[in-house]
């Protein structure tokens, strides 16, 4: 695949067949639009292509809001490698950029810059400054620039439209079983193993901790049964995110607890997929019934792990 910091000193693709957007989470509905891509693009020997933006208009438009990502730009660009795109336009994104009206941003860049002969959007895709171009806007601009608008309907999980915003909302709250659905996949979190206070050792409980990554969505503060991935192995674990309040608050961190591994995983990378939510933070008495409650916590998180691939299971036979 390749990948494009710039709209200039390209060579022409061969029938650019694009969508556009930040595709954070690459959740059901941006796959819904690249496969309508990608096929089209085969059917038309074209090239399957994708502009997106770096950083995320949010941090220029509006510099003073939180932003929490579902995504790193990293794991975006291997997920829509995946999925078929053949060339990425990672564009910067600045204030000049974003000055562009509706119409200079079809004709000069859909247009000029970027030569699209067809484009697939959600149905309430808005461009240009302010957000001000609606989709009956770039309908009517598209066909004096000789390309072809499609507008692709929204995918809708338990009733709900799938959207960035909404999953961002599920993961804070620590619904990622629900999450999963709206992404088509766990939510997951990646890092590199660091030394703690070894109290899990002291307790019977040895954990890898990783230290909660920057500008990432953080699911909310509990226990939840998870699959640790290290080195391409998916392992059962158990993970908790917090502050250890039994023991006085301290870092928030991810602590994972291999259910049957013992791997000194110190300084190396892991990742953590999260499947379904144990039970809240909670402050106990005594180290002893922390130790206890991890007990059952590691029991359920069995019954959760085994279900799961179960469910994987029934899936790939079907």
């Amino acid at each position: 695949m390749k990948v494009s910091r710039s709209l200039t000193h390209d060579q022409p693709a061969t029938y650019p067949v694009l969508t556009i957007g930040n595709f954070d989470g690459l959740h059901r509905g941006h796959q819904a639009l690249l496969k309508s891509v990608v096929q089209t693009a085969l059917e038309k020997s074209g090239t399957a292509t994708v502009l997106t933006f770096d950083p995320h208009p949010i941090t220029v438009l509006s510099p003073a809001t939180p932003l929490r990502l579902l995504t790193t730009m990293k794991d975006k660009l291997i997920r829509l490698h995946e999925a078929g795109i053949e060339h990425v336009l990672c564009i910067p994104f600045d204030k000049a950029f974003a000055a562009f009206t509706p119409e200079a941003f079809v004709c000069k860049v859909l247009r000029d810059q970027i030569g699209v002969r067809e484009l697939f959007v959600g149905e309430q895709f808005a461009f240009g400054a302010g957000r001000t171009g609606r989709m009956t806007d770039l309908v009517r601009l598209s066909k004096s620039a000789d390309f072809v608008v499609h507008a692709v309907p929204p995918v809708r999980v338990e009733g709900d439209i799938v959207s960035s915003t909404a999953i961002r909302t599920m993961v804070q709250a620590g619904e990622v079983h629900r999450a999963a659905r709206f992404l088509g996949r766990p939510y997951d979190l990646a890092g590199t193993v660091v030394y703690g206070d070894q109290r899990g050792q002291t307790l019977g409980w040895p954990t890898a901790n990783i230290r909660l990554p920057d500008h990432r969505v953080i699911p909310a503060d509990g226990v939840y049964a998870t699959t640790a991935v290290w080195k391409g192995r998916g392992l059962d674990s158990v993970t908790y995110i917090g502050t250890r309040p039994t023991f006085g608050d301290g870092e928030r961190l991810l602590e994972v607890y291999l259910l049957d591994e013992q791997i000194d995983l110190y300084g190396q990378e892991m990742s953590v997929r999260f499947l379904e939510r144990l039970r809240g933070d909670q402050v106990f008495a005594t180290p002893e019934e922390l130790s206890r409650q991890i007990a059952a916590d590691v029991r359920h998180a069995r019954d959760v792990v085994r279900a799961a691939a179960q469910t994987v299971a029934d899936s790939q036979a079907s």
